[in-house]
């Protein structure tokens, strides 16, 4: 006889999950990620997985399974980091999975066990120089509508080192005078962390030049415009700020730029002009230092350390 666990349900759990069962341990997975960015990786990641899970029969949902699904994103030349993101996805998929009484602890922590993909060396990514930088935010034709915008969003890519994400998240409200000196207050990011953006005087004048041509005064501060040259929507999309960054690169002739490579140049370019490491964390919002340094394409330096000669040593 079966046991019965509270509310009726059994305790016998599932090796093989069906689409409802997947689509409830999705919906529990999205639950409980609080942010925005991290929903929508985690639910791509998660549809690919149930797509590939369901395209031919599985004995069961177990490490065995998820292995051969590491393999076939290998077989793909997906890059170590993507691949291990999907994991993560997948193992969170199974942890909730677990957790809801539909797929067995041992299962669960057997997938959770599941290696992820090694990475080899480190990605290099795309700085642009100062030069760069400088002429392709002021690519964009200043006297066309769409022109204010663009040079506005590639200012605020370039200037205050935003993630596209939180630059379509932008709104009027984030714009405030802090210390004498515009900011982006309480600007939620990446895991849900809250920070504040410094805002430099030339990147405000790009965004109000923007704004008072488009005569918008309050909601998002980015808006779609057509090719009319009038503005329409509310609001626009993470796919709009990658083509505007690729047209204005493939302007430059610089070759495979994304958006996140103008907020590398950021960090670069403020440790260049002598920012000090842990007020470029600050921008950045990042938790880690090491992650900062990635971004500089730097490490701590051991010998002849910064902090070898300051002044207070014996003899100075």
């Amino acid at each position: 006889m079966k046991r019965k666990a509270k509310g009726g349900r059994s305790n016998q759990q599932k090796t093989r999950l069906g689409i409802p069962d997947l689509e409830h341990a999705k919906a529990a997975v999205l639950d409980s990620l609080r942010s925005p960015e991290s929903q929508r990786s985690y639910r791509r990641s998660i549809e690919d997985f149930v797509f590939w899970y369901c395209s031919e029969p599985r004995l069961s949902f177990n490490k065995t399974v998820v292995t051969r699904y590491r393999i076939h994103l290998e077989d793909q030349l997906l890059a170590p980091g993507t691949i291990n993101v999907r994991l993560a996805a997948v193992r969170r998929l199974a942890y909730e999975a677990a957790d809801t009484g539909l797929l067995s602890p041992e299962l669960a922590a057997g997938i959770r066990r599941v290696k992820g993909s090694k990475k080899l060396g480190m990605k290099l990514g795309n700085w642009l120089t100062v030069d760069e930088a400088r002429t392709l935010w002021q690519l964009p034709d200043a006297f066309m509508l769409k022109g204010k915008r663009d040079r506005a969003i590639l200012a605020v890519l370039l200037g205050c080192g935003l993630r596209r994400g939180e630059l379509i998240d932008l709104t009027f409200d984030h714009l405030q005078r802090r210390e004498d000196h515009w900011a982006i207050v309480d600007l939620i990011g990446k895991a849900g962390h809250v920070r504040t953006v410094p805002v430099p005087d030339w990147v405000k004048r790009a965004i109000d030049d923007w704004v008072n041509a488009a005569a918008i005064r309050q909601g998002k501060l980015f808006r779609c415009v057509c090719r009319r040259g009038t503005v329409w929507g509310t609001e626009i999309t993470e796919k709009v700020v990658w083509h505007v960054v690729k047209e204005y690169a493939g302007k430059l002739g610089v070759t495979k730029l994304a958006p996140h490579d103008l907020r590398r140049s950021c960090a670069r370019l403020c440790h260049s002009a002598g920012g000090e490491l842990e007020q470029i964390q600050f921008l950045l919002g990042h938790v880690s230092v090491q992650t900062t340094e990635k971004y500089l394409g730097c490490k701590q330096r051991l010998r002849e350390a910064v902090n070898d000669q300051i002044g207070i040593e014996p003899g100075a």
